[in-house]
């Protein structure tokens, strides 16, 4: 073009700004002045929305004071977009300075400033402004009310919501879907299901967020039937569905008992060619991850299908494999994510800190240390107790202890571990020290912090003092006991040969023991030597849990103990008539950066040959000083003498 103007200029430079280049809008700005050509409220307009976008704070002043030089301070398009960008860039106060200056205000200018304030949670000064816009006359719209019902997310504002509802419907805007969609979420985060369904009934033209807002509300009070049942009047109505409506309906199969509803989504996705969403995807990895009960193989086949990958699909698998006890799959996927350049970030790493603390692979935790050391999470709580558990199931609580005092100690996260860690080495004064640390700086306690507290106290006898915490936890510190406490409360009395009172302990529950329960207490009269009370414990656990093999042999080892050979045979005989089979133990040691298995009678290892002979040499010395020589040849015997070798 031979001749260019102000409005020519102004075409490209939206055409940047709308197209995400701001840097190019920028230089074509630049060029502008450069011609001597006037920059107009509409030159302005555009350049701040593509700042407030990209959160540009420093090129929104000098737009300011260009605005300011050009004399289009007063202009109600140039002050409504610089107030905008104020808003976007979270200096609210900023951009209420410019509404004071603005001589004339409209609905636009207004809006812009409540979400700015939306934005940063000032919830009394979004509504005073609300209260300010109405007395200067200026008539709030849909683009008024939709981000304030947002602040609206708790039972101490239903009473509001309800007058913000009330007023939507004085001004004529109960038909706007941005309005209706945000007063759902709005009733549902008050705790008001009922009204959320009530006006999503009401609403004549419903969009799919409309839909998805619904669905939340049902799913956020836990009522996965109802949900399931608009997603299925969602398919028969043709409703296009997006990716937040199957991330949501995939999200509420995270419980066992949704199992099949998630495959069945899975395969929905699958049918509508929606398997390579990345959002979708990540979602059912983590679906199948929570679902357990081997359901890993569901989740590896999701992440080897994705086309692309982005940290959580890394992240998830990473933590999955963690989870389950596949410690190595997961040594191998961090191994595979750095030789990619995958970017690394804390949930990373803390989820492989995991995997080398179940190995106990001290060379690999310290590497991990130096790329934790390498990208600056050290200090992140996460990573830091990460860290304490790693140093401490590798034996060096030294370490551990330095980990914790190099971490934010701001929550509960690493002063938990650190406890834990001195408890699980039997320092459980230094333990009980640390918690009285603990309270004297304000820290919150949680109940996993009692867990670490009661664990301390068991290893070490402290009883009273222990059982003193567990009935201290709700009247001192407002915190209800869970199971993990009382299951620690019932080893503590174990340990302490103290299985009648660990037994009234289970009786007083104020609710129904699990699994964790039950074998603890097994385990406590095992100890004991109460074969009675085993018994009982023991047919208990064979009913809830028939296929556990766990139980089988421990009661199998007492009857043995005992010489109970009559009921050594009816349990084994049980085990084959249900097709329990004991899942061998493995251990393993470290060496030379490399970790070696072992099973139980293992000759796999192709240093078996000179493990053995020494192996035996050794029950020969037992058995000589009068001690109880097994003759299994145990997991653990085996990683000793790989370890002398």
């Amino acid at each position: 073009m031979r001749n260019r103007d102000t409005v020519s200029w102004n075409t490209l430079i939206s055409g940047y700004v709308n197209s995400g280049k701001l840097e190019r809008a920028w230089g074509f700005l630049e060029s502008m002045r450069q011609c001597g050509l006037d920059l107009d409220a509409y030159t302005f307009s555009s350049m701040l929305k593509g700042v407030a976008s990209a959160s540009r704070l420093d090129l929104g002043q000098q737009l300011h004071s260009l605005i300011f030089k050009h004399a289009h301070a007063g202009n109600v398009y140039a002050g409504s977009a610089l107030l905008d960008m104020y808003a976007k860039c979270e200096r609210a106060k900023d951009a209420y300075i410019v509404l004071q200056h603005m001589p004339q205000r409209n609905s636009v200018s207004w809006n812009a400033l409540i979400s700015g304030f939306v934005q940063s949670g000032d919830r009394e000064a979004a509504f005073w402004l609300l209260d300010s816009m109405e007395n200067e006359g200026v008539k709030p719209e849909d683009g008024t009310f939709a981000p304030l019902l947002t602040l609206l997310d708790d039972h101490e504002f239903f009473k509001l919501t309800t007058q913000v509802h009330a007023k939507i419907m004085k001004h004529g805007l109960e038909w706007e879907n941005t309005v209706c969609n945000a007063a759902i979420n709005s009733y549902s985060e008050c705790g008001s299901i009922e009204d959320a369904k009530k006006l999503f009934d009401s609403v004549v033209f419903r969009d799919i967020v409309t839909w998805n807002s619904m669905l939340a509300a049902y799913l956020v009070h836990g009522d996965e039937d109802s949900a399931f049942r608009l997603f299925i009047d969602m398919q028969w109505l043709g409703i296009e569905m997006d990716v937040y409506t199957y991330t949501s309906m995939i999200s509420a199969c995270f419980e066992e008992a949704c199992e099949n509803q998630g495959k069945s989504l899975h395969a929905l996705v699958i049918k509508k060619g929606l398997e390579q969403s990345l959002p979708i995807s990540n979602t059912l990895i983590a679906m199948y991850i929570k679902l357990g009960n081997g359901s890993m193989e569901g989740a590896i086949s999701v992440f080897k299908s994705m086309d692309s990958k982005d940290r959580v699909s890394w992240n998830s698998m990473l933590t999955g494999f963690s989870q389950v006890g596949l410690s190595e799959d997961a040594l191998e996927l961090f191994a595979h994510m750095r030789s990619l350049d995958t970017e690394i970030d804390h949930y990373a790493l803390s989820a492989v800190l995991k995997s080398c603390s179940d190995l106990a692979t001290l060379l690999l935790g310290q590497q991990v240390h130096a790329l934790a050391l390498k990208f600056g999470f050290e200090s992140n709580e996460f990573v830091g107790s990460g860290l304490v558990f790693m140093y401490s199931k590798c034996g060096i609580i030294k370490n551990a202890r330095n980990s914790f005092e190099e971490t934010f100690q701001s929550s509960s996260v690493t002063w938990n571990a650190i406890i834990f860690a001195y408890a699980q080495h039997g320092l459980g004064h230094a333990a009980l020290d640390l918690f009285h640390m603990m309270r004297a700086r304000r820290i919150k306690l949680d109940h996993i912090t009692f867990v670490a507290v009661l664990t301390a106290c068991s290893h070490i006898g402290l009883v009273e003092v222990g059982y003193g915490f567990l009935l201290s936890m709700e009247t001192d510190y407002g915190i209800p006991p869970r199971m993990e406490n009382y299951a620690c409360a019932i080893d503590l009395f174990g340990r302490a040969g103290l299985v009648n009172e660990a037994k009234a302990l289970v009786d007083s529950m104020p609710f129904q023991p699990d699994m964790m329960v039950w074998r603890t207490l097994l385990g406590a009269c095992r100890s004991s030597g109460n074969m009675e009370l085993a018994c009982q414990v023991g047919n208990r656990l064979l009913e809830l849990e028939p296929e556990e093999h766990s139980t089988y042999v421990l009661l199998s080892d007492m009857y043995g103990r005992l010489k109970k050979w009559g009921d050594h045979a009816r349990l084994k005989r049980l085990m084959r008539e249900r097709g329990v089979r004991k899942v061998p133990g493995w251990s393993w040691i470290e060496v030379q950066n490399q970790v070696h298995s072992f099973n139980a009678e293992d000759r796999s290892h192709p240093l078996c040959e000179d493990i053995y002979p020494l192996l035996e040499g050794l029950m020969d010395e037992v058995r000589k000083l009068g001690g109880d020589a097994n003759s299994d040849d145990s997991s653990q015997q085996m990683e000793i003498w790989f370890g002398t070798l």
